[in-house]
């Protein structure tokens, strides 16, 4: 009697668990309408976004690769050969100084806001407030003022330098925006470990808190750059429209966004405008392998 109980209460129980296993298995088969066409309208986004790059990267390339001459990279401009080696060494010395001047701004200024101002202060959120109404003010609205300001008021001209100072007040708000959620990211039991072992505060910010921000910190100096190099209007009233490498940071000079815009716009040169498009695409690839092998190393250290 006992072992007939025992084996069917063994088989009733067993019995159980295969209902419930073939209930979970159906559950799981059965998927909400809502959760199917959220999941297809996000591969259907992906896909898209993945086949517009492919495709702008291609065109870019097949449109410019055939002009890439040497005469294209002379030292020196003519209306013959439209060199953009003065427009490309131009780039990188806007590119360095503005990011010299923006950088540690930005990044000391996320410093304050998370790891020393007090949570509900008021100035903080009036500082978030200026940095996310600047992210969204019109590039040409920065050359104007950088117009009316550096180059007119400062009389500072078209220069280099006045155009980098534009720059730097557009990027600002990135650097920050970005080194803030950053540093937000760092979990604060490292800081309370920090503190734990006798370190001060200062201590831990540069040693713990800073160089575990450091790939978010870089994601928005990389996005900075790639606003630097692509900008245009802001640079058209501030830097000029030089074709030649300036002696100084006082000196006008020309981007290779603007040589490609000045280029097109003169329309003479379209296939030299082309490949000039492909060196901007390039030197940005290059610049953001260098940032994130970069923060690779630093986050290893």
């Amino acid at each position: 009697m006992l072992n007939n109980t025992a084996v069917a209460d063994a088989s009733a129980g067993t019995d159980g668990k295969n209902d419930m296993s073939l209930t979970a298995r159906a559950n799981k088969k059965v998927r909400h309408p809502g959760s199917v066409i959220l999941s297809a309208l996000t591969i259907f986004a992906a896909v898209t976004t993945f086949a517009l790059l492919l495709f702008l990267i291609v065109y870019i390339l097949a449109k410019g690769i055939p002009y890439l001459t040497s005469d294209l990279f002379s030292l020196e401009y003519t209306s013959d050969n439209v060199s953009l080696m003065p427009s490309l060494i131009n780039t990188f010395i806007m590119t360095v100084v503005s990011l010299a001047i923006a950088a540690p701004l930005g990044i000391f200024a996320a410093i304050f806001l998370v790891e020393y101002a007090g949570k509900g202060n008021k100035f903080v959120g009036l500082i978030r407030i200026t940095a996310e109404t600047l992210s969204g003010i019109p590039s040409i609205v920065y050359g104007l003022f950088g117009m009316l300001f550096f180059v007119t008021t400062l009389k500072w001209g078209m220069s280099l330098l006045a155009g980098a100072c534009t720059l730097v007040i557009m990027v600002l708000p990135l650097i920050m925006r970005t080194s803030e959620e950053a540093l937000k990211a760092v979990p604060d039991s490292y800081r309370e470990a920090s503190f734990g072992l006798g370190a001060g505060k200062l201590r831990t910010i540069f040693t713990i808190v800073l160089p575990s921000a450091v790939p978010g910190i870089l994601a928005g100096v990389i996005l900075a750059i790639g606003r630097i190099i692509g900008e245009t209007a802001a640079l058209l009233y501030t830097a000029g429209t030089v074709a030649a490498v300036p002696s100084n940071l006082m000196g006008s000079g020309r981007t290779l966004a603007l040589h490609m815009y000045v280029l097109s716009s003169e329309g003479l040169h379209m296939n030299q405008a082309s490949a000039t498009a492909v060196v901007i695409m390039i030197f940005v690839l290059v610049i953001n392998g260098l940032s994130g092998m970069i923060a690779k190393r630093i986050a290893k250290g």
